[in-house]
């Protein structure tokens, strides 16, 4: 049952110094930049006047640009308290334990005894839910078992609940689901409780199966872990999180920072190596100023349940269009609407313990990027909720803008095009040379958050010796940089054409992901990929008929959509991501370690292929 006693609630409410002003200071920062970026395009383009044309550039070269920006920063500030922080994260959280308190509040020897006993025991109850829909059986549920093995193992196993969460629709999948709960509840007798549900619908989705989850049995827990059918956590991670989540009883949702699974798929090994390196400095960054609005990702956090219940049953959208009924991204909205009842959301910014797998091809990453596109599209339509705190209302503006920038970007060039045309000459439309300094600062500026942390690394030799040392930190990013030119240019052209398509009420859905480790076919990738590949042929010709500066300005979005298919075909191959596994490359410390906690899941998983 729900433990009302405040008796764990050590601390309360979380005292941190001069946030408003950090908030002041970041925007004063962003808006700054976006303003002098602006006035520097104007001046490129504007050389020999400015007409209408001219003016719908500028308009689109801002809209791509704040989030471009905001990375920057936080990137920037991130590396900055990485580098002159002793600790980077009890920087920016204020909720560690028990250090805060011995630090902040003078104790006897005696009271921080009973501060520190009080802080490891467990009095509370967490439920762990397992989102799956359709998922490949083995895989899920040996997550599942390697996860119930390690809190079994502990002295605080009795608190926790352990609840599978089906919405599979395939009657096959669904009896070797009910299969394996058996062996489950067998092997765990009088250990954990386990309870499966198979929901008949999968009305609402994910958030409509958590919902479920709270209407019939919220009220027995304290707290919720929910998890897709891809996370794991290891049993230190979860018992942190509980703990501080008992120690704060203001904090309404705790955001472990995930990072991805180790993987023979090359796709993957090299995308989650870039966030790798990314995540650090931006996370770290972003929590210094947005603190207690921070972000919620639907999966791998803690959430208070009673408060979840009772402020963030997400609305349906009226309508008929494409945005309208049940929402697809729930986190940021379920997050926003926590904070507007008083309760924090936190990140916790360590990697340490919280994985998720990611997707092991472009097109498997392609679709879960739409999927979160229409999600992110529907925000339109839920920013006029009432009562948001102002950061919280920037994020749900900043999750919809990840997504506008991308058709912005297509039209964008097209009107380059056009205007390029109509002047006759390059010189005529712009200055070249300051248009050179433009785009190698915004291109800069985009890879700033890599940067930051990959210099983070390259600086501290116990740092890099846990990616495989420095040398192969730096051949890793040199790949993980072509990577990304290569990659960004084809999500983009994705998003916009979906985008233009959400118009005239396509819409993708939810379904389950195909997770395992697959050579792509010609056939497969060609069906996909035949438009991003003709896209970029056709800008190809057409700046290359304009003019020879604008054929090599464009040349590295236009070779990352020419070389598609190649490209996706390439990094499903078995044998490249054979190469990268034997020589190191592109790993995380995770598969480094030999005594990572990952060890027993991944048994059988990373074998050679």
């Amino acid at each position: 049952m729900i433990n009302t006693s405040n008796s764990l609630s050590i601390i309360g409410d979380i005292t941190q110094p001069y946030i408003t002003a950090r908030r002041f200071f970041f925007f004063v920062l962003v808006v700054s930049t976006v303003f002098y970026l602006s006035a520097k395009f104007v001046s490129v383009i504007g050389v020999n006047g400015f007409n209408f044309l001219d003016l719908i550039l500028t308009f689109l070269f801002i809209i791509c640009l704040p989030w471009t920006v905001v990375g920057f920063w936080n990137g920037i500030i991130g590396f900055c308290i990485m580098q002159m922080s002793s600790d980077a994260v009890s920087a920016v959280t204020p909720f560690l334990l028990p250090s805060p308190i011995l630090s902040e509040h003078p104790h006897s020897q005696g009271e921080r005894e009973a501060t520190i006993h009080s802080f490891d025991i467990i009095t509370t109850s967490t439920a762990l839910l397992f989102c799956i829909r359709n998922e490949d059986v083995d895989a899920v549920f040996d997550n599942i078992n390697a996860m119930v093995t390690g809190l079994a193992a502990t002295e605080f196993a009795q608190h926790f609940h352990v609840y599978i969460l089906s919405d599979t629709t395939d009657m096959l999948i669904a009896e070797a689901e009910e299969k394996r709960i058996r062996e489950l509840e067998l092997q765990f007798a009088d250990k954990i409780k386990i309870t499966y549900r198979l929901r008949e619908t999968n009305a609402g989705f994910k958030a409509g199966n958590i919902r479920d989850f709270c209407d019939r049995w919220g009220v027995n827990h304290d707290f919720f872990i929910p998890l897709d059918a891809d996370s794991f956590m290891s049993t230190r991670a979860i018992l942190i999180l509980v703990r501080m989540m008992q120690a704060h009883s203001r904090v309404g949702i705790l955001q472990h920072l995930t990072v991805g699974l180790p993987s023979h798929s090359a796709f993957t090994r090299i995308f989650q190596f870039g966030m790798r390196l990314g995540m650090r400095s931006y996370t770290v960054g972003s929590a210094w100023w947005q603190a207690d609005c921070g972000p919620y990702w639907g999966h791998n956090a803690i959430i208070r349940t009673m408060p979840f219940i009772e402020h963030c049953t997400l609305p349906q959208i009226v309508g008929t269009g494409a945005l309208s009924g049940d929402i697809l991204s729930h986190d940021q909205i379920e997050a926003v609407m926590m904070r507007r009842a008083g309760y924090e959301c936190r990140i916790y910014p360590v990697e340490d313990g919280s994985f998720e797998e990611n997707p092991p091809s472009i097109l498997e990453f392609l679709r879960r990027d739409l999927r979160w596109c229409q999600g992110n599209m529907q925000y339109l339509k839920l920013l006029g909720l009432k009562r948001l705190k102002p950061t919280s209302r920037y994020q749900l503006l900043f999750a919809i803008g990840m997504f506008i920038g991308a058709p912005a970007t297509l039209i964008f060039w097209i009107i380059i095009a056009l205007r390029l045309l109509i002047s006759g000459t390059e010189t005529l439309f712009f200055d070249p040379a300051e248009a050179k300094n433009l785009v190698f600062m915004y291109m800069f500026m985009g890879f700033v958050p890599k940067i930051a942390t990959l210099a983070h690394v390259m600086l501290n030799k116990e740092l890099s010796a846990k990616f495989g040392g420095r040398l192969k930190v730096g051949i890793g990013a040199i790949l993980e940089t072509i990577f990304s030119f290569l990659l960004v240019p084809v999500a983009e052209a994705s998003e916009a054409i979906f985008l233009f398509r959400l118009v005239f009420g396509k819409v993708i859905g939810w379904g389950a992901h195909k997770r395992g480790v697959h050579q792509l076919s010609f056939e497969d990738a060609l069906h996909k990929l035949l438009p991003h590949t003709l896209i970029g042929i056709a800008f190809a010709v057409a700046f290359g008929s304009l003019g020879t500066t604008a054929f090599w300005w464009t040349l590295p979005m236009n070779l990352g959509l020419i070389l598609c298919i190649p490209f996706a075909m390439i990094t499903t191959n078995f044998k490249f991501g054979q190469v990268l596994k034997y020589t190191g490359l592109c790993a995380t410390p995770e598969e480094i370690d030999s005594s990572s906690c990952l060890i027993d899941v991944l048994k059988g998983r990373l074998h050679d292929t």
